[in-house]
């Protein structure tokens, strides 16, 4: 049973609780339920799913994945806003509520904890409508702690979503771009107008859902190297891939003219030209 809420509603309740939406913690919230239905449908939620949710909010997301998933842990960094979830919440048996912030969360712990209680729990998938100021950081986060996840789907600002999901040379094309489609295949769920939270913000929304790879797009003799060489790539993005790389591990301006133009790369290219593969081809050239 759906336990969404229109603007008034929601408004309400947070002036009953004696709680503001914090601009600091970026709090919007959902009101339009279709996108609510789409949210929860596009991340194939299921009875044998362990949901961690980031955000809940108020719980209007976090109701609807109840219907579906085996287990939801929703973690809030909100104080202000647990009492109010216990509130919205009352009566789900199937979600675990935790005041604690994502960044600083041992979500393996959650999961394993999870799993010893209820064996039944086969996946693991993350949904979240993250804060607009934090967004990347929570992405890697949960990338680069090697989680037994499945998918992450999350509700970010539309220009992070572009971002995520550009191609080689166009201007969103950036660092986070390559990381993110290493670590995942991306799909967009659904586009989500300003006019559907409360309070409204000032840019539209994208949901992307994006799907864990069992087996990576490259393969790397050395990972670090490769996220050094598009960290400098991107470093500064009007200068050539020879400017950008040169001093990497001491070489010089000739040698890496010479060990870029042997991979067959045009050493006056701009990092924001070359594929993930490219990357690959040039960080396991100086990995050995």
């Amino acid at each position: 049973m759906s336990r969404s809420f229109n603007e008034k509603q929601i408004k309400q309740i947070m002036s009953m609780n004696n709680a503001g939406f914090s601009k600091k913690l970026g709090q919007n919230f959902l009101t339009d339920f279709g996108v609510i239905e789409d949210i929860v449908f596009g991340a194939g939620v299921t009875e044998a799913d362990h949901v961690i949710e980031i955000g809940p909010g108020i719980g209007v997301l976090t109701s609807e994945i109840a219907e579906y998933a085996g287990l939801v842990t929703a973690v809030e960094i909100d104080k202000k806003l647990i009492p109010i979830l216990k509130q919205t919440l009352v009566g789900l048996e199937n979600v675990e509520i935790l005041n604690d912030d994502i960044l600083k969360t041992d979500i393996n712990k959650l999961i394993n904890e999870a799993k010893g209680k209820n064996p039944g729990l086969k996946n693991v998938k993350i949904i979240g409508n993250l804060p607009y100021y934090i967004t990347t950081p929570i992405i890697m986060k949960l990338l680069e702690s090697n989680l037994p996840a499945e998918s992450i789907t999350i509700m970010m600002q539309k220009e992070v979503a572009d971002r995520l999901t550009a191609e080689a040379g166009k201007k969103a094309y950036g660092a986070i771009t390559l990381a993110v489609q290493y670590y995942c295949t991306i799909e967009t769920i659904v586009q989500v107008p300003a006019d559907c939270f409360v309070p409204k913000p000032k840019v539209d929304s994208t949901v992307l859902r994006l799907d864990i790879r069992k087996e990576k797009p490259v393969d790397l003799v050395d990972e670090t190297v490769f996220f050094e060489i598009i960290k400098a790539a991107f470093g500064q993005r009007r200068k050539t891939l020879l400017n950008c790389l040169t001093g990497y591990k001491e070489l010089s301006k000739e040698a890496t003219s010479e060990l870029l133009s042997g991979l067959g790369i045009d050493p006056v290219r701009r990092g924001e030209t070359l594929t993930i593969e490219e990357y690959a081809v040039i960080a396991n050239e100086l990995a050995k």
